[in-house]
């Protein structure tokens, strides 16, 4: 009866279940946010840079640099880009050195 109820339990466990629970998609991660939408978001007008950041509560943000103010950039910007907050700064134009 031992046996029984080990093979039960240990195959449960073994179950497809179990293996489709830890195939489930993850979320993807900020970096991968990031890398997935910068071409597009630098083709938008006065966009120099895309990086990371933190938001006021310590959340990682998508931080978008503008060359200068941009009325239009700004109000066609995303709020957020795959749940994770986008946050638009006016950095100046970037120079090479």
């Amino acid at each position: 009866m031992k046996r029984f109820w080990a093979a039960a339990l240990l195959g449960s466990w073994l179950s497809p279940g179990w293996v489709l629970a830890e195939e489930r998609p993850m979320s993807p991660t900020i970096q991968e946010v990031k890398a997935r939408h910068a071409k597009d978001l630098l083709r938008l007008p006065g966009v120099v840079s895309v990086g990371i950041g933190r938001g006021p509560r310590q959340e990682p943000v998508i931080i978008v640099s503008l060359d200068r103010v941009r009325a239009d950039t700004a109000a066609n910007m995303p709020k957020t880009l795959d749940g994770y907050p986008v946050r638009v700064e006016v950095v100046g134009p970037i120079k090479a050195q």
